[in-house]
């Protein structure tokens, strides 16, 4: 019972997104079945520091990496913090537990001239499917929207006339995204073929059934999509977003643009895509410096 009472502050209260509050209740419901189950212990207040660390080790001899493991324990200490706000425990065992370190990872990106192939000499073919697919793809790297913003796009968040789309971030937070008349164009022609397949549609992409999209789907849409012009091993609809960023930033967009466009709350969540920059002007470095 405290957990939902927890996961309606966490939805309601701090306006998690639901994505973040079912990751939430996950993590917690998994915690909770192995103290049962190794500790005979139910209750929150019960747990010791010891238990969370016992804990900690069977998710890493489990093959589960650091960023999920952190993840996990930011989840607990979240719960803990709310139970002691309420007086439901004294002490809280995840004081003084350390996360695992987490190896920093350059973010992922498409190179321009793949995406430049993949809109001018890619075949996306013909009908509904053909024009949706191409209308996602050039959406999520115009605007470097996140999966579930653009799953939650409606007609009305996009204004034609001014070429802008009002996108409902995390915490709902709302931004608007410029656009080009190119994908004017291409969200005329979609909106033309949507007419047949859903006149009165829920939200503004639907499937060939008229049915509104899915994470599933657009994640398939995307890697289907994208493997046409790369092989990196990870094509999500989260690349297409770090190459927008990658792009902006290489092509002298400012930091804090970028950061206003991707919707990030600081600018150290942005400047990750700096690196990348700063490994594409080492590039250049070497080929043009004469002593280099």
């Amino acid at each position: 019972m405290i957990i939902q009472s927890f996961l309606q502050y966490l939805r309601f209260e701090k306006r998690f997104s639901a994505n973040t509050v079912m990751a939430y209740e996950s993590d917690l419901n998994q915690f909770f079945e192995f103290q049962k189950k190794l500790y005979e212990v139910e209750k929150p207040d019960q747990v010791s520091q010891s238990m969370v660390r016992s804990w900690m080790v069977s998710l890493m001899e489990s093959g589960v990496g650091a960023r999920s493991i952190n993840r996990k324990i930011t989840a607990l200490k979240t719960f803990y913090k709310f139970l002691l706000r309420r007086d439901e425990v004294k002490l809280n065992p995840l004081l003084k537990v350390q996360s695992p370190k987490i190896s920093k990872r350059l973010p992922v990106f498409v190179e321009e001239s793949k995406m430049q192939l993949l809109f001018t000499d890619v075949n996306f073919g013909d009908g509904f499917d053909a024009i949706r697919d191409r209308l996602i793809l050039e959406l999520l790297y115009a605007t470097g929207m996140r999966r579930a913003e653009l799953i939650g796009l409606t007609d009305e968040r996009i204004d034609l006339y001014q070429c802008q789309v009002k996108v409902l971030g995390k915490r709902n937070k709302e931004r608007i995204i410029p656009f080009t008349s190119k994908l004017k164009e291409l969200i005329e022609a979609y909106l033309v073929a949507r007419k047949e397949i859903a006149p009165f549609p829920a939200s503004f992409f639907v499937s060939s059934k008229g049915i509104s999209m899915y994470p599933k789907m657009v994640y398939r849409i995307v890697t289907e999509r994208l493997s046409a012009v790369t092989t990196l091993e990870k094509k999500s609809p989260h690349i297409l977003r770090h190459t927008f960023a990658t792009h902006m930033l290489n092509n002298g967009a400012d930091l804090n643009s970028v950061k206003e466009l991707l919707g990030h709350a600081n600018l150290s969540a942005t400047q990750v895509y700096t690196h990348n920059t700063i490994e594409k002007l080492k590039e250049v470095y070497k080929q043009a410096h004469p002593r280099a």
